[in-house]
């Protein structure tokens, strides 16, 4: 293992596998999604029972405490705006109207960006600026693209986005203001994808969700805060917003990277995918008991732009983190969303993003269903700031 010192990282990071095929690719080579069958990778560790968590650097109040569990092997080359360690808040009030034992919520509109996408961003450029890349572009349905846009500046790189021209005009702003070249699509995110692969003639790597192996790492510190933040007792159930899928995802993959450190005995956590009605592809994968998803055709404008993805590239990942944890996907319509945001800002003072509503309305919806108990610990994932929607809210 090396010694920390002022560049170098106690990284653990030792491999690169495709979760399909199950191939191996050079860590040290630049590499997107698998050589041999086009499925996602997946970064491997040096991970066995027994690792201290003494690794958990005590003295960074950011996602980069967990360097160790992180791709980057310099430490020179991380990219960071202060991103992760963000807070669960309880909801008490809330909590003893559903008369549950108890019930909190992990508040990501807190990261730089206003939201989640930036731990994946900063993971993703970090690793990329050690592979020596120095151009990125994705398709983004709005925070991503914000994302990638605030870290390349941060790192003096080059982001080309792709967004939809349905995205409401704030993300298109700070991306733009932070240096990108933005384009505006007609149609979905899957528009923009497909637009953007037509005009990269090689020089621009993708971060698209899930065609690069590392957005995923920085979204997996979700799980590791959530069990730290809980002193390593897990909830019982994580209801989660749910497009491209790598949040949920990344939780999964740390739950279990724990459970091999033997940091926690066990997951008792039943992971839960929240979909809208008129883009719910996952939610009909789930009811048909498949572990691939189909492409939805013609998904409706919907409020909550994060969740308008008619197929998630890593569709085999998300339904076995559904799968294996005995959790389930569900969709709410539009108005059972705006009336979740309502509740909990009358009730807990919180303004969530629409996605974050979604959360909530899938909560109530299964505790109707008996899916969850009085007796559960229930964590929402509020997965952004609702201000850059405010020209879909009015």
């Amino acid at each position: 293992m090396m010694t920390k010192q002022s560049t170098s990282t106690v990284s653990l990071y030792n491999n690169l596998v495709c979760y399909n095929c199950k191939k191996e690719h050079n860590i040290e080579e630049v590499n997107g999604f698998c050589k041999s069958c086009s499925g996602p990778l997946s970064a491997q560790y040096k991970l066995h029972e027994g690792i201290s968590k003494d690794l958990i650097d005590k003295n960074r109040y950011d996602m980069w405490r967990y360097e160790s569990f992180l791709p980057i092997l310099e430490r020179k080359n991380i990219v960071s705006l202060g991103e992760g360690f963000t807070k669960i808040l309880p909801l008490d009030r809330l909590q003893s109207h559903y008369s549950l034992t108890k019930l909190s919520m992990k508040e990501e509109a807190s990261n730089p960006t206003g939201s989640f996408k930036a731990r994946g961003m900063s993971a993703a450029v970090s690793k990329a600026k050690e592979l020596g890349i120095s151009k990125f572009c994705t398709p983004t349905a709005g925070n991503a693209g914000s994302a990638l846009a605030a870290y390349a500046a941060k790192a003096g790189l080059e982001a080309k986005i792709y967004i939809p021209k349905a995205s409401p005009k704030t993300f298109i702003y700070d991306a733009t203001i932070a240096g990108a070249e933005v384009h505006i699509v007609d149609g979905t995110i899957r528009d923009a994808g497909l637009q953007m692969t037509k005009e990269n003639d090689g020089t621009y790597f993708d971060v698209s969700t899930m065609k690069e192996p590392f957005r995923l790492e920085g979204k997996k510190t979700l799980g590791y805060e959530i069990a730290e933040q809980l002193n390593w007792i897990l909830p019982d159930v994580i209801i989660y917003p749910t497009g491209g899928g790598t949040g949920l995802v990344g939780i999964w993959k740390a739950f279990n990277e724990m459970v091999t450190m033997g940091w926690i005995e066990s997951i008792p956590t039943k992971m839960i995918a929240v979909q809208m009605e008129g883009c719910n592809p996952i939610m009909q994968a789930f009811k048909e008991g498949k572990r691939t998803i189909n492409l939805y055709d013609n998904p409706t404008e919907l409020i909550a732009n994060g969740l308008r993805v008619p197929k998630p590239f890593a569709d085999t990942m998300v339904m076995d983190a559904i799968y294996q944890s005995n959790g389930c996907a569900v969709t709410v319509t539009e108005s059972e969303m705006l009336e979740g945001m309502k509740e909990v800002a009358s009730q807990e003072g919180l303004f969530l993003s629409p996605e974050g509503g979604a959360v909530f309305a899938a909560m109530k919806q299964l505790l109707a269903d008996k899916f969850i108990s009085p007796s559960d610990h229930v964590l929402l994932i509020n997965t952004g700031s609702p201000y850059k929607y405010m020209e879909n809210l009015y």
